[in-house]
């Protein structure tokens, strides 16, 4: 169930305001929980409806770009896209190898991006990461650890994980991190109660060409150019980039043409933490 050991401390100590679906959840079962002590031969009618909670909470989880377990940016605000502009965000770096490469195309087209580096990465390159900074790109905060099992962990595993993370990338930085995105955008309802305390805005993506999957650098670009219009929140990868059948990471085949395309529509790239002013 929801009930947690630490859940109860963090609800009375910040100002989470859970969505609709989660006050239900806690509703739900608390009704169960009176149930079963009111009539104990109905308790598999009461565990039932919790199983069902259960399995719709997880299905939301695993839908990136959903805000029915809290507040998540899929797009840019409308004053941003008022002033034309979209936000190129790139994942799983800092990469020693490619993150130079795809800073030298930004630098050449004069575009601003957000890096979500992972900080186990970032304290191994942290020359890599400063680059970033001093280019004049944000770097935030994408966990500690990047691990598959992310959405399971409850709210001190969510706290261990971000908390390193910030600590990490704020030491190398000097700039705190604003903004969070989860481990391929996986989440459980614990997450928005941990962003909450830490001061951190959840960000996933309006389009994506999956190029951590795809080495098809035209697949790729289609899918992120398709439809695009200001507003928009790109989602690319410098590390675990795929490769194309040449060996060369898709960024760097694909990302000048996202950016020409962009340019021509008249469309401005800022990151995340510009566009919020």
């Amino acid at each position: 169930m929801l009930a947690h050991p630490m859940l109860a401390n963090l609800m009375f100590n910040t100002a989470w305001h859970p969505t609709l679906l989660i006050r239900m959840s806690f509703v739900l079962h608390g009704l169960a929980l009176l149930a079963v002590f009111a009539a104990p031969a109905h308790w598999r009618w009461a565990l039932g409806a919790v199983i069902v909670n259960h399995l719709v909470l997880t299905a939301v989880g695993l839908w990136p770009r959903s805000t029915w377990l809290g507040p998540n940016w899929t797009r840019l605000p409308a004053a941003a896209t008022a002033r034309n502009e979209i936000a190129l965000t790139i994942d799983d770096g800092p990469d020693p190898l490619v993150t130079p490469q795809v800073l030298d195309i930004l630098d050449r087209h004069g575009a601003q991006a957000t890096f979500f580096c992972v900080g186990e990465k970032a304290a191994r390159y942290p020359e890599v990461c400063r680059e970033i900074v001093r280019r004049g790109h944000a770097v935030e905060n994408h966990s500690q650890n990047h691990n598959h099992t992310f959405s399971m962990l409850g709210p001190r595993g969510f706290r261990r994980e971000l908390e390193a993370a910030q600590h990490t990338l704020s030491q190398i930085t000097g700039q705190r991190p604003t903004f969070f995105r989860a481990p391929a955008g996986l989440r459980n309802p614990f997450l928005d109660l941990v962003l909450t305390r830490l001061g951190l805005t959840l960000a996933s993506w309006s389009a994506r060409g999956f190029d951590t999957r795809i080495g098809d650098a035209e697949r790729v670009k289609h899918a992120l150019l398709h439809g695009l219009r200001a507003g928009a929140i790109l989602l690319m990868h410098d590390g675990n980039a795929a490769r194309t059948p040449q060996g060369v990471p898709v960024i760097l085949e694909v990302l000048p043409a996202v950016l020409e395309s962009a340019a021509a529509a008249g469309l401005n790239f800022v990151s995340l933490r510009n566009a919020h002013s």
